[in-house]
């Protein structure tokens, strides 16, 4: 971790160097028992201006690179947060773990919860371990047995969606990854449970809907939700995985888009600088929105909840020409 502290984003670069002389000056101070109050002052005021200068005017692009930001909060972080006595549950019991993809039963508040997320690691070891937070197969028949079981004893299910998208290696085609995403989009439809899904980070493709169809979504200020990333969508239009800051423009992927076009019920802030800047910043606004909405889904008559959720995705992509 003390490595990956240190990790900035190109476009932090001007940032950083500030910072860096900041702490400089510091030691500088310290060492010679030298006051500077007005140049640490001084410097510490252009850090702020800085600050919200690069925050305040972010490219899609630059949002994505904050969505997959190595300190960023990922699934495991909001369970051990929100939640009180998680209890993982294992295995797809057709053919193993898939440990990209975790899920279980906990208490949000005073309320049993089934939640699901894809997870993704700190470092080499455990991203090989969690497959990079893509999921096989396996993983998202796990999800579904799991939001059979929170049917069964009406829990609703709390959806943490990141993840580049799922696997695309021969042995999860071989086990038909298509295949138990499509049976997944299919029984969410209908699943007759309250379901809140929230992109944390990266919401790619199939990967991220095959546990994304939700009565309520909610997307991260800097996370991104899109048919495709950013890169595999540039190697597709112009042969050159390098067009993808143009690729995430055209996309329309990042929140603020998402909300515009109404293909999400809300935006949730995060800190100034992404999420990894202040995560218990970034949890309490995601436990306001479990707050606010968990109760009021449990309200709704199950009829009612299958109908607007029915609606809810019918309505998208509708246009008019002129």
């Amino acid at each position: 971790m003390a490595e990956s502290a240190k990790y900035r984003l190109d476009f932090e670069k001007p940032l950083a160097a500030l910072q860096e002389e900041l702490e400089r000056l510091k030691v500088l101070s310290k060492e010679n028992q030298v006051p500077m109050k007005e140049e640490l002052a001084a410097i510490e005021i252009k850090i702020k201006k800085t600050k919200r200068e690069i925050y305040a005017h972010l490219t899609p692009w630059q949002k994505i690179k904050l969505s997959r930001h190595p300190n960023r909060p990922y699934a495991l972080d909001y369970i051990q947060n929100l939640l009180t006595d998680f209890q993982e549950l294992h295995g797809d019991r057709r053919f193993g773990d898939d440990l990209a993809l975790i899920g279980g039963i906990g208490y949000f508040q005073k309320q049993p919860v089934m939640v699901l997320g894809q997870q993704k690691g700190r470092d080499v070891k455990e991203n090989i371990r969690r497959n990079f937070g893509s999921p096989n197969p396996e993983g998202y028949r796990k999800a579904l047995r799991l939001m059979q079981l929170a049917k069964k004893f009406s829990l609703p299910v709390i959806s943490l969606i990141d993840t580049p998208g799922a696997y695309p290696g021969v042995g999860a085609e071989e086990r038909h990854v298509d295949e138990a995403i499509a049976v997944n989009l299919r029984e969410m439809s209908v699943l007759r449970t309250p379901i809140l899904a929230i992109v944390i980070g990266e919401g790619g493709s199939g990967g991220a809907l095959g546990i994304g169809v939700a009565d309520r979504l909610f997307v991260l200020e800097n996370a991104y939700y899109s048919v495709i990333s950013p890169e595999g969508c540039a190697a597709i239009l112009w042969k050159d995985p390098a067009k993808a800051p143009e690729a995430s423009e055209a996309l329309k992927c990042s929140a603020s888009d998402l909300k515009k076009f109404s293909m999400i019920d809300g935006v949730i802030p995060e800190p100034l600088g992404g999420a990894h800047n202040d995560p218990q910043a970034c949890f309490q606004a995601v436990r306001k929105v479990l707050e606010e909405k968990i109760p009021l889904l449990m309200r709704l008559p199950i009829e009612k909840l299958l109908e607007q959720r029915y609606q809810k995705f019918r309505k998208m992509g509708v246009f008019e020409e002129a």
